[in-house]
């Protein structure tokens, strides 16, 4: 997200922009409780923002489904969605009321979920943020875990694609093969072409392409390199 755009975080105009509970929770920030469901003048609803705030939004409920927000929570938000050092205070107030709040994450599931419903590559950078953010403190809690399943229900995901992601953050059942999405007896041709149709998929540049801000690039480069430490797992276990 640019410079310019998180300066706007927080603003009037940009929460009748987006509307819906994103909306109100930017309009919110800014001081006022705005709630615009049926469009604004303002034009199409800012993808960015949408994505950003939505990520924002989600992170806070999360690290405070536990009971208690770690300093380990906050620093991996900052390391997954990159702000400018003078817009830090803006999106952290944002943070900070969103965790405050006691209406359900549901909502801003809901609305990331229609506004991406055309892109699930998008919905799964979300969550493949919010997994890096609960992992931070070194342990997926049962909590956190029952609360990433519920958002990637809400997104339309199936079982086997958060598998799949939760593999490449905690490995629940030690198995690279999940990271990667492939059957263990996959012959070593057939692996190959998947991993390297993996990389081409995730490359940072690619995501960016597909509508990742760039201030959440870090999300798709950490991805990258799941990707590429099940590989060498695997590769490690053929003599590949």
């Amino acid at each position: 997200m640019s410079h310019a755009l998180w300066g706007k975080i927080g603003g009037a105009g940009l929460g009748l922009a987006v509307g819906g509970p994103l909306g109100a929770l930017l309009g919110a920030v800014a001081g006022h409780f705005l709630l615009d469901r049926e469009g604004s003048l303002f034009g199409p609803t800012p993808r960015e923002v949408v994505f950003t705030t939505g990520l924002v939004a989600l992170a806070a409920k999360m690290a405070k489904s536990d009971g208690v927000v770690s300093p380990a929570e906050v620093a991996a938000f900052a390391e997954v969605v990159r702000v400018p050092e003078a817009e830090r205070a803006g999106v952290t107030r944002l943070f900070d009321l969103a965790k405050g709040t006691t209406a359900g994450f549901e909502a801003y599931a809901q609305q990331i979920a229609e506004a991406f419903r055309e892109e699930p590559r998008l919905l799964e950078d979300v969550l493949d943020g919010l997994f890096h953010i609960a992992k931070a403190d070194g342990a997926l809690h049962e909590k956190e875990a029952q609360y990433l399943r519920a958002v990637a229900e809400i997104f339309g995901l199936d079982e086997a694609r958060f598998a799949c992601l939760a593999a490449r953050h905690v490995r629940l059942a030690d198995d690279p093969y999940e990271a990667l999405g492939v059957a263990r007896g996959l012959p070593d041709p057939e692996l190959k072409a998947r991993y390297r149709a993996l990389v081409a998929e995730n490359h940072p540049d690619r995501a960016v392409a597909r509508g990742l801000p760039p201030a959440a690039v870090a999300i798709a480069t950490r991805r990258l390199a799941a990707i590429n430490a099940a590989w060498d797992r695997i590769a490690a276990e053929r003599g590949l």
